[in-house]
């Protein structure tokens, strides 16, 4: 079996987030970039079905040459190769279209990848990539079996779970429950030092068309001071969230 792992790269969680003086992009000096830790769920499941089932596991990240290392560091969890298309994403079609260029031609019979990332939270390329190889598309899955040609999918719906059978060739975007959190594999020296060797190889981009495009970017307000109310003095505490806060 040949499963393909979708990756991003994106800023860690504990990274301060700020834009450009005109506002019309994301200031990337001094980010700190890891694994989308959405990604980081199917990269371990596809590590456990490389171990139970013998399947060789491709990690696929769409981006320009500073993504390298976080391609690297899914090579040292366990991924047999990678591609690297070699191309700064602009919007969800550019990079699905991409996912499915290499996909179609590697013959792949699982894609795994998160339901989105963490940085613009779209989550559109797992249905965008489904569409474009015309293959069936489990989102939000907190479960995962493969038995032959099949696979069985458990994901999350309001007020329960749903399992669902698929044949495959299939795309399965996976989030936090995919795998146990204990389970997420830290790389060891052993993994660091093999990362180094195998193989990464870099595409060019099939296309540079982009139908989406960022105009411009705001930072969340800072959070007001807060004001203590005694509480001996409801009135003044009703009118503040009536007037101020206004949410009465």
């Amino acid at each position: 079996m040949k499963i393909l792992v979708c990756i991003s790269s994106v800023p860690d969680t504990t990274s301060k987030i700020n834009f450009t003086a005109d506002k019309s992009a994301f200031d990337k000096n001094g980010i700190q970039w890891v694994i989308n830790p959405l990604d980081e769920f199917a990269l371990t499941k596809a590590i456990k079905l490389q171990e139970s089932q013998g399947a060789t596991v491709t990690v696929i990240n769409v981006g320009d040459a500073a993504t390298e290392p976080v391609v690297r560091k899914a090579l040292a969890i366990g991924a047999n190769d990678a591609v690297r298309v070699n191309l700064d994403p602009k919007d969800s079609y550019s990079t699905a279209k991409e996912i499915a260029a290499v996909a179609q031609n590697g013959g792949y019979d699982l894609i795994l990848c998160g339901k989105e990332s963490i940085d613009y939270n779209g989550g559109s390329v797992p249905g965008m990539v489904a569409q474009l190889l015309n293959q069936p598309f489990v989102n939000a899955s907190v479960g995962l079996d493969v038995n032959g040609a099949e696979a069985t999918a458990v994901r999350e719906i309001e007020g329960g779970k749903e399992t669902i059978s698929v044949k495959l060739p299939a795309v399965i975007a996976g989030q936090k429950g995919l795998v146990d959190e204990k389970d997420l594999i830290i790389p060891n020296m052993r993994g660091i030092m093999s990362a180094r060797t195998k193989p990464l190889q870099v595409v060019e981009p099939t296309s540079t068309e982009v139908k989406v495009q960022g105009v411009s970017y705001d930072s969340v307000p800072p959070r007001a001071a807060v004001k203590l109310v005694s509480p001996d003095n409801l009135d003044e505490l009703v009118r503040l969230l009536h007037e101020e806060a206004k949410v009465i």
